[in-house]
């Protein structure tokens, strides 16, 4: 996926998990964080920053904030971006046929899933998550407790026993990654619910991300360890 007018700043400071402050060519501005999780070890002060300039004239902020630089690395921080990510990478990874048909946020029972893939006799709801956090070349999930994600894990366990296909998609939002693996120091809790659904039928899968200033996109698998 593509943005739109990017400029480049720097961070200053993150009054709230909406908004930052950041520096453009000497003026402070307040912009819009398209990510709620708290990302601190991304967003420190003076971190290089890149932002989507808004189509929108009406909007209070200009700006996006969509991408970081972390060492000699950019990560993509955009929360809405995994979604459009991984649809992209479906259709170019083999994992169905190119006459699959893919829909967004289809509710089965009292679950919503972010994808439904009907292909030939095939079911398969897919569930995604946006991965930003990494230490020493490994990536976590999730950076904060998420009681939301281990629902969601659980839904897709039930989707796997009643006979659909069941995968839970890491998008990770950078490059340079070897390894995937849930954040059991930050929510124990995830971790196990994500090896329960694995040893019940749900595939576990992991893509790292191609990140530049203006684009973002899925270039491989990357192997998770439970």
């Amino acid at each position: 996926m593509k943005y739109n007018n990017i400029v480049k700043g720097s961070f200053i400071s993150r009054p709230n998990r909406f908004i930052a402050k950041v520096e453009l060519d000497g003026v402070l501005h307040t912009v819009h964080v398209k990510n709620t999780g708290r990302c601190r070890e991304l967003l420190t002060e003076g971190a290089e920053v890149y932002l989507e300039t808004s189509a929108n004239t009406e909007r209070k902020t200009k700006y996006d904030l969509v991408t970081v630089r972390k060492g000699d690395m950019l990560v993509n921080m955009d929360s809405s971006a995994p979604n459009r990510i991984a649809e992209e990478w479906i259709g170019a990874s083999g994992l169905f046929s190119e006459n699959a048909e893919v829909r967004r946020e289809v509710t089965w029972g009292s679950s919503r899933f972010d994808l439904y893939v009907t292909d030939g006799d095939r079911r398969a709801f897919i569930e995604i998550k946006g991965v930003t956090l990494e230490e020493n070349g490994i990536a976590y999930f999730p950076d904060a407790p998420t009681e939301r994600g281990v629902k969601h894990v659980r839904e897709l366990e039930a989707a796997a026993h009643e006979g659909f296909e069941a995968y839970l998609l890491f998008v990770v939002q950078m490059e340079g990654i070897s390894e995937m693996r849930p954040n059991d120091l930050t929510h124990k809790a995830f971790g196990d619910a994500v090896r329960h659904a694995a040893e019940r039928g749900v595939n576990i899968l992991a893509v790292g991300c191609e990140v530049t200033e203006d684009t973002v996109r899925a270039v491989r698998e990357v192997r998770v360890t439970l």
